[in-house]
C-alpha cells in the first residue's frame, strides 16, 4: 500500500518504516557476509525515536559531538564511537565516560589528551576504550570540494609525513573518511592509496574504521566487491574493520511532503511558492548541488506540459530549485512531495527567516501514519536568546 500523502501535516518529513527495515536488512548481511562492523554515523541520521528500529540491526553509532554522542547512549544503550576534529577541555571527561572509541585528529590532539586518556583507563578498567588516529590518504574522488577532506589545506587528518614509523603507545587504530556516496570501486582505489602510504601502520593497528560513503543500498552498488575488500584487508593486517555509513542507512526511505502555497508569474516564468525552504530544510539540494526529484513531476521542463520553478517560503532570493514539468497546471493547496528526503536533511534544518522546522513522522509497517514531533515557535526562540 503506498503511502496517503493526504493524511499527512504540511510540511513534514515521512519516514518510512519498511524501506528502512530493507536497507538495514542488506546492510546487515553485509557485515555478517564481510566478517566486519557497521554503525549508524548520526550526522547523516539522527532520527533517535528510529534508534530502536536501527538497533535491531546494527551494532554501534559514530559522533561528532558530546550532544551525538548523548544521543546514541541515551536512545540505542551504546557507547559512541566518537571523532570530532577538536576536543573541548571542559567536554572530555564526559566523551571519555561516554566513549567506546575515540579517533584524534592529529598527533598534537592525541598528545594534549593522552595522559587523561591513560588516567581514565587506569580509574576505569572495565570500561573498554580504544583509541585512535585520523589519517589522510591524500586521495578521494569527491568532485565538490565542500565534501572532499583531502583537498589542500583541509584540516581532517593526519597524512603521512608527519606521523612516526612506530604508532604513539595507546594509539591502537587508524580512522580515515574520504568517499562520499561512492560505490565499492571507489573504495577499492582509495584502499590502494591509504596501503601505500599507511601501510606499516595498518600492520601496527588494532582496527581500522573505513568512515562513511559507503553507499551499499543504491542500486547498482557492487556488494561483493565491498566484501571481498574487507575480507582481504582484515586478513592481510590482522585488524578489525568499521564501517560507518551515513546515506547508506536512510538512503531513499523517506520524503518531505509540502504544499503550494501560491504560483505566480515572475518575467515569464512560473513559480510555485511552497511552505517549505530549500536553503533552511533542505540546504544540500543548494550546497551540493543537487536537484531533487518530485513525486509525478519531470526532473526538466517538458515542452508543452505546465512547468514551474519551485520555490521557498524564505526571503533569500536563492531560495529556489527548478524547473519542474507536471501533467496538469499547479495550483494553491497541492502537494508537492520531494523525494529521498530523510539522510542529511533534519540533521541540517535551521529556523532562517523563523521559518517553521518540518513535523516529522512515520508510516508505519502497518500502513499507517505517526506523527512523531511538530515544531513552533519555541523551537525558533530556543535557538536565540
Amino acid at each position: 500500500m503506498p503511502v496517503d500523502y493526504n493524511q499527512i501535516p504540511s510540511p513534514c518529513f515521512v519516514l518510512q518504516e519498511e524501506l528502512l527495515r530493507k536497507n538495514l536488512e542488506l546492510i546487515d548481511s553485509v557485515q555478517k557476509q564481510a566478517g566486519c562492523t557497521i554503525i549508524l554515523a548520526l550526522k547523516g541520521f539522527s532520527m533517535y525515536s528510529a534508534f530502536p528500529i536501527v538497533k535491531e540491526y546494527l551494532r554501534g553509532a559514530t559522533a561528532s559531538s558530546l550532544n551525538e554522542i548523548k544521543l546514541i547512549n541515551d536512545f540505542m544503550g551504546y557507547q559512541a564511537h566518537t571523532y570530532m576534529p577538536a576536543y573541548l577541555d571542559q567536554e572530555f571527561a564526559e566523551v571519555l565516560e561516554r566513549s567506546s572509541h575515540i579517533t584524534f585528529n592529529s598527533l598534537s590532539q592525541w598528545e594534549r589528551f593522552s595522559e587523561r586518556v591513560t588516567q581514565f583507563k587506569a580509574s576505569n578498567p572495565d570500561h573498554a576504550l580504544s583509541c585512535g588516529i585520523r589519517v589522510n590518504p591524500q586521495y578521494s574522488e569527491v568532485s565538490t570540494d565542500m565534501y572532499n577532506p583531502c583537498v589542500p589545506g583541509s584540516r581532517l587528518g593526519v597524512t603521512r609525513d608527519k606521523l612516526p614509523d612506530i604508532l604513539p603507545e595507546g594509539v591502537e587504530g587508524i580512522h580515515f573518511h574520504t568517499l562520499c556516496e561512492n560505490g565499492s570501486d571507489t573504495l577499492e582505489r582509495t584502499l590502494a592509496a591509504l596501503e601505500e602510504r599507511f601501510g606499516d601502520l595498518l600492520h601496527q593497528a588494532k582496527w581500522l574504521n573505513m568512515g562513511g560513503g559507503h553507499l551499499m543500498t543504491r542500486g547498482g552498488y557492487d556488494i561483493e566487491k565491498l566484501i571481498n575488500l574487507v575480507e582481504a584487508i582484515k586478513a592481510k593486517y590482522n585488524l578489525d574493520v568499521i564501517l560507518e555509513p551515513g546515506s547508506a542507512i536512510a538512503w531513499r526511505t523517506g520524503e518531505l511532503v509540502t504544499t503550494v502555497l501560491d504560483v505566480m508569474d515572475s518575467q515569464g516564468i512560473d513559480v510555485a511558492i511552497l511552505d517549505t525552504s530549500f536553503a533552511a530544510h533542505m540546504p544540500d539540494t543548494l550546497e551540493m548541488p543537487y536537484k531533487p526529484a518530485i513525486v509525478g513531476a519531470d526532473m526538466e521542463a517538458v515542452s508543452g506540459k505546465p512547468t514551474y520553478r519551485m520555490g521557498g517560503m524564505t526571503c533569500l532570493a536563492g531560495d529556489f530549485i527548478g524547473d519542474y514539468s507536471f501533467d496538469s497546471p499547479l495550483k494553491a493547496g497541492d502537494r508537492i512531495v520531494f523525494e529521498d528526503m530523510i539522510h542529511y536533511t533534519m540533521v541540517k534544518t535551521t529556523t532562517f527567516n523563523g521559518v517553521n522546522l518540518p513535523s516529522i513522522g512515520m508510516w508505519t509497517k502497518n500502513q499507517e501514519f505517526r506523527l512523531i514531533r511538530s515544531f513552533g515557535y519555541e523551537s525558533f526562540k530556543d535557538r536565540l536568546s
